[in-house]
């Protein structure tokens, strides 16, 4: 009886409809078989970059409450780290994706331990963004090595490997396709890790700190533990995303990685898409940076547009546009069935 009490909970928390995470997933992986334009391609790259990291970011804001404000120093950190062992030491980019990934969770270490003892979330805001703050300064002076604010260039891309006797895939030809791929490959593995850690028991015991800490704690919930788990998990795949961004552009700049810009860029793609839901990030990041570059054409009135749209989306779709289409559904539905029984 209580197996089955059990069941039913996590059923009733489970964070999606794994149906609708595999429709995603599948609609993503045929993209390229309809776009055949680089350029496309190369914006609906940047949009999978973007929404791995908002969807890492709501990991820890929407879902394990924990309000940080320095998650692009994650990113960063697996970008430099990736870009810098493989121009120094010769290390093959695919292996320096993971060790980029794990830099930047063992550096999340150093942050992550003090901060998370903390109860009040504002503390937690101003002690991550301070983190990234500082790891910029860094970066910008420690010349020698990340060639301060010049930046490093000439950064290797990904190597190219053969697919049985007649399939060769290159990553340096120019061609989008190949790049694309790999970036989605990390997207749908970090989603995975994601859905499965959120219908765990870890899961269940980060959504019970997200709306009652000391509740929580009352009924045996190790709090620094579990969201410290939260926080290696999402600083990870940030690190290995940002690993992937270095080697994708074969440049890195310190703003275009530690600004405090790209946690703005984060934030606003999560509230857009809905916090605290499981795509709602993949949408706001398609979204937000499609229609940008729709507007690319009007120029200097792009911003103020784009600003304003965002204005318009957040006063009258207050959870996110996934919400919003999840209610609207369930009006229609909802007036169906008064139109039958009637």
């Amino acid at each position: 009886m209580a197996q089955m009490s059990t069941s039913r909970l996590f059923k009733k928390l489970r964070v999606t409809n794994p149906a609708a995470m595999w429709g995603v997933f599948v609609v993503l992986a045929l993209l390229p078989f309809v776009i055949h334009n680089d350029y496309y391609l190369n914006i609906l790259t940047i949009c999978l970059i973007y929404a791995a990291l908002a969807s890492t970011w709501n990991l820890m804001v929407g879902y394990a409450g924990i309000l940080s404000f320095g998650h692009q120093a994650f990113y960063g950190l697996g970008a430099y780290f990736s870009a810098i062992i493989t121009i120094h030491l010769g290390v093959s980019p695919w292996l320096s994706l993971p060790l980029g990934g794990l830099f930047a969770a063992l550096l999340s270490l150093t942050i992550g331990i003090p901060c998370l003892r903390l109860r009040i979330a504002p503390y937690i805001a101003i002690a991550t963004l301070a983190f990234s703050e500082i790891l910029l300064v860094v970066c910008k002076n420690w010349v020698s090595l990340t060639r301060g604010e010049m930046g490093l260039s000439g950064i290797p891309p990904l190597t190219g490997f053969r697919l049985g006797d007649f399939l060769t895939v290159n990553f340096g030809s120019g061609s989008k396709i190949p790049n694309y791929y790999v970036m989605l490959s990390i997207y749908i593995l970090a989603m995975l890790a994601m859905y499965w850690l959120m219908n765990s028991k870890v899961g269940l015991a980060l959504k019970s700190l997200r709306e009652d800490q000391d509740a929580a704690a009352s009924l045996g919930v190790d709090v620094t533990r579990y969201k410290l788990i939260a926080f290696l998990v999402s600083s990870f795949f940030a690190g290995v995303t940002g690993a992937f961004y270095a080697h994708y552009l074969s440049i890195l700049a310190p703003d275009s990685v530690f600004s405090v810009g790209e946690m703005v860029e984060v934030v606003a793609i999560t509230l857009v898409g809905g916090i605290g839901t499981f795509l709602g990030p993949t949408l706001g990041a398609f979204t937000l940076i499609v229609g940008l570059e729709l507007l690319r054409g009007l120029e200097d009135y792009r911003f103020m547009i784009y600003g304003a749209m965002l204005v318009i989306v957040v006063l009258l779709l207050p959870n996110g546009l996934l919400m919003g289409f999840h209610s609207s559904i369930a009006r229609v539905r909802g007036l169906f069935q008064m139109g039958k029984t009637k």
